[in-house]
């Protein structure tokens, strides 16, 4: 088993929709993976869970597996999507000046992989 830090930054929802196929595909073959949102990817957060949304469901599935580690509060705040974040009480992380930090993963043994 290997473990994965899954960063992903980019609001493409065509670029986003690949890093929850990731998750879930690495989650499923056994690896320990932690999905972190960040940058204009935390402006998908309200979007993928309007019901019928496109991609909801597989959001909906990484949420329901609780393989999200973390979403960036300075990203969350910036795109205006801080309060539904925690409405979904999704963790937020902030350690680096407002961001998650990448450090703390490889200290912890992930390896980081960015979208």
């Amino acid at each position: 088993m290997k473990k994965f830090a899954l960063f992903a930054f980019n609001g493409d929802p065509m670029c986003f929709v690949h890093v929850l196929l990731n998750t879930l595909d690495m989650e499923k073959r056994g690896h320990s993976v932690k999905l972190v949102i960040e940058g204009s990817a935390t402006k998908l957060i309200p979007e993928l869970t309007r019901p019928g949304a496109q991609f909801g469901q597989l959001f909906e599935q990484i949420m329901k597996k609780d393989l999200i580690d973390c979403v960036c509060n300075a990203c969350a705040e910036k795109m205006g999507v801080i309060s539904e974040v925690r409405e979904l009480n999704l963790p937020l992380c902030a350690e680096m000046r407002g961001h998650p930090s990448m450090a703390r993963y490889v200290e912890e043994g992930y390896e980081i992989i960015t979208f």
